[in-house]
């Protein structure tokens, strides 16, 4: 699925000045190396399945294993040759009896196999290298497609003996390597890529329905047209293949990193994604590798020079051939339907003891998930018929859903922290307030995903249902994530849409007036206050905004409510609580915060194409408002709101050729004022209590002496009085709003 929101621009938040520095810190993070049975995942649930498919891998690895014994010391070029094309011919034939064999002939089957038998075999080629990139690419990019050859040749051959013997896919790679993408955010190269082949592709079947429509993208289905098999592209890709020249830990720490950066524009361009599979050979060494909304694991080392390495991967290879579609990172309940010509989404929910189903079909994507790690927030707008085929129809759609993967805790029955349930209370809590009509979404159903088992079970949708009971043991305390899916009316578009200055503080306005409506007439805190949570609805009266995901709200009546270990709010927009993770009371100031650092972010790097700034921005300040070490950019943040002087700095920099940003710069800067300076009592004003993260140019160096450090924290006094300055900010918002609604 593709939207046209999410292929034109890149969300001001994930535009970090040094995006690869990101990936590195990110892999740095979450990497746990060296885990047992990750391959594993990959295994088909059924027991009697897997059997067949194991023998089948078994096979293959024996074929390659005799070629590989073919390639002897003193051989000369000629016997070697002969020796290995009678091999290739005997196990063909043994494989194809039929002699119907695909497009590949023998001779082809024999250069792919002269190709990879270099890096099988070290030394059995002079000019070849393990050590460089580049002859490894060819070598890996032919092992793959012979593995992939032998998997379909006794499906072209004979029909199978049951529908479990059939490959459900092929696991192909694309013919460039070291190549760009189309699609990428930043072109950057791709080492090798792969890309699955679906069963009617493979067998030239063109029947409508097929096993594999979950893993098509709306893009791929252009494929034909856009692109070859030859160039690989984000919307098509399953894996990617990093190739470092040694196994050292520096190399494959560069190779993880990699995959993290294009993981990320693998998730911008499909919408489908659970998890995302990666490979990282370092020289002959490879692991494998998989990406979770908390997770970043990799396998030990298989050697492909040994008969144990090679087994292993190619084992791993047909897994994937095999699986059901909940292990290739595929979202099962997402799929393409043919016969109206678009995805239906299912709602797959457990209501008490009774499961519940209902199909929805898509119009657009609206907020895509930018990030290799995290919720992975996505929002479709649905219909609940398919979409007329009459060009001249009105196919808008008219529902919002909502699909995360948050941190839970507990069965979905015993879940305080299900958004679905804060939703609910938010509808029926502003129900009849005709005031806030339009300003937030009505929940109408959704919770906890369900999926099925190889034994026709509902278990629920989970990181841990992901990677199985045996890899879970291994990772501690990592926190559990489950797949959320919420049905909502009122649907806008992302803030991107917003055309002017004016809109913007207009739809500001709407969000926190809203905001603070459900504070009072509900008792929830939103507390992630981001550009991705921000919509745009138009109607006859103008420009409005709506406030969106409650994921990580709180009940603030509910004193035992058990806060999630995950930080709350999004990395540039989170407030100094938040970052610091402080036992300071949240409040809404945290949220009015966040609007400040939105702003200044928007202001700064734009909204869509058209404000984007044209020259580099990675020497600002406010980069390091997006800074990893969430100290640090708490720190950052402290300085720049700490005095009017150095906050100006912040605004300076944002960018000139906005229409009007003069006037933004003076709207942000009042902001700041009523929440950090306009207070009578001293310990209320500023930002900064320790002296170690002043700047020189503090207005506060008077407080340097003994007495400063003695200074209470001004969040912590601001925090008792946060009822009548967050009264005083939405009265200033709103003056300016009304001025630009005019």
């Amino acid at each position: 699925m593709e939207s046209s929101s999410s292929s034109s621009y890149s969300s001001a938040s994930t535009q970090s000045p040094d995006r690869f520095a990101e990936s590195k810190a990110l892999a740095a993070h979450y990497l746990k190396d060296n885990i047992d049975g990750v391959q594993a995942i990959a295994e088909h649930s059924d027991q009697t399945t897997q059997q067949f498919v194991t023998k089948q891998a078994e096979s293959i690895a024996e074929f390659i294993d005799e070629l590989v014994q073919r390639v002897k010391p003193g051989l000369d070029k000629a016997e070697l040759e002969n020796e290995l094309k009678a091999t290739i011919a005997a196990q063909l034939k043994r494989r194809s009896p039929a002699g119907r064999c695909s497009e590949k002939t023998e001779a082809d089957m024999f250069n792919s196999a002269v190709r990879f038998l270099k890096w099988l075999c070290p030394g059995s080629d002079s000019t070849f290298s393990k050590t460089n990139e580049k002859h490894i690419y060819p070598c890996f990019v032919e092992l793959i497609n012979f593995v992939a050859e032998l998997v379909v040749r006794p499906l072209l051959d004979q029909q199978p003996t049951s529908f479990d013997e059939k490959p459900k896919r092929l696991i192909r790679s694309y013919i460039l390597n070291n190549a760009k993408s189309d699609k990428a955010e930043d072109k950057h190269y791709i080492n090798m890529a792969l890309k699955c082949d679906t069963l009617n592709y493979i067998t030239g079947d063109n029947a409508e329905y097929d096993e594999d429509s979950y893993l098509i993208s709306e893009a791929c289905l252009k494929a034909n047209d856009e692109w070859s098999d030859e160039r690989p592209n984000y919307p098509c890709i399953f894996a990617v293949v990093e190739v470092q020249p040694n196994s050292s830990d520096a190399k494959m720490q560069d190779g993880f990193s990699q995959l993290v950066e294009h993981s990320k524009d693998v998730y911008r361009n499909q919408h489908n994604r659970h998890f995302i599979w990666g490979l990282v050979s370092g020289g002959s060494e490879v692991k494998a590798c998989v990406f979770g909304p908390n997770f970043l694991l990799a396998s030990q080392f298989m050697d492909v020079t040994s008969t144990a390495g090679r087994l292993e991967l190619i084992r791993f290879l047909v897994n994937w051939s095999f699986c059901e579609p909940s292990k290739l990172g595929y979202d099962p309940t997402i799929r393409y339907n043919y016969k109206h010509e678009c995805f239906a989404i299912d709602m797959v929910n457990s209501n008490g003891q009774m499961l519940t189903q209902t199909t929805y079909y898509l119009r657009e994507v609206v907020v895509i998930a930018e990030r290799v790690f995290g919720r992975h927030t996505r929002c479709f707008v649905v219909g609940e018929q398919p979409p007329s085929l009459d060009e001249n129809s009105d196919n808008s759609g008219d529902i919002l859903i909502k699909d995360a993967w948050p941190e839970v805790s507990g069965s979905a029955e015993d879940d305080m922290r299900d958004e679905s349930r804060l939703l609910k209370r938010v509808s029926d809590g502003l129900a009849g307030r005709s005031e806030f009509n339009g300003l937030y979404p009505k929940y109408i159903s959704g919770g906890r995903m369900q999926i099925q088992n190889a034994h026709g079970d509902s278990v629920d949708d989970t990181t841990r249902t992901i990677l199985g009971d045996t890899v879970w043991a291994q990772l501690g305390d990592l926190p559990l994530r489950a797949h959320m899916r919420i049905a909502m009316s009122g649907v806008g578009e992302p803030l991107e849409s917003v055309q002017s200055i004016y809109e913007l503080v207009v739809v500001i306005y709407d969000v926190m007036r809203c905001h603070m409506g459900i504070l009072k007439h509900c008792q929830i805190l939103h507390r992630d206050i981001s550009e991705a949570n921000i919509l745009v609805r138009r109607d006859d009266t103008g420009v409005h905004g709506m406030l969106i995901d409650f994921d990580h709200s709180i009940d603030i009546t509910d004193e035992g409510y058990a806060v999630r270990t995950e930080g709350a709010g999004t990395r540039p927009f989170m407030s100094i609580n938040n970052l610091e993770d402080n036992s300071t009371k949240r409040t809404a100031l945290d949220d009015w915060e966040s609007i400040i650092y939105i702003l200044c972010w928007l202001g700064t790097f734009g909204w869509n194409r058209a404000t984007q700034p044209s020259g580099s921005v990675s020497k600002m300040a406010i980069a390091s408002w997006n800074d990893y070490d969430e100290m640090m950019n708490a720190n950052s943040k402290r300085r720049d709101m700490d005095s009017s002087r150095i906050f100006t700095e912040i605004t300076k920099g944002f960018n000139p050729n906005i229409p009007h940003i003069s006037a933004f710069k003076k709207f942000v800067n009042g902001l700041r004022a009523v929440l950090i300076n306009n207070h009578d009592d001293p310990d209320m004003r500023g930002a900064i209590f320790d002296k170690n993260i002043i700047s020189e140019e503090s207005d506060i160096d008077e407080l340097l002496g003994d007495e400063y450090m003695a200074r209470p924290d001004p969040f912590v006094e601001r925090a008792a009085h946060w009822e009548s300055i967050s009264t005083s900010l939405l009265a200033r918002l709103e003056t300016y709003a009304m001025v630009c609604k005019k």
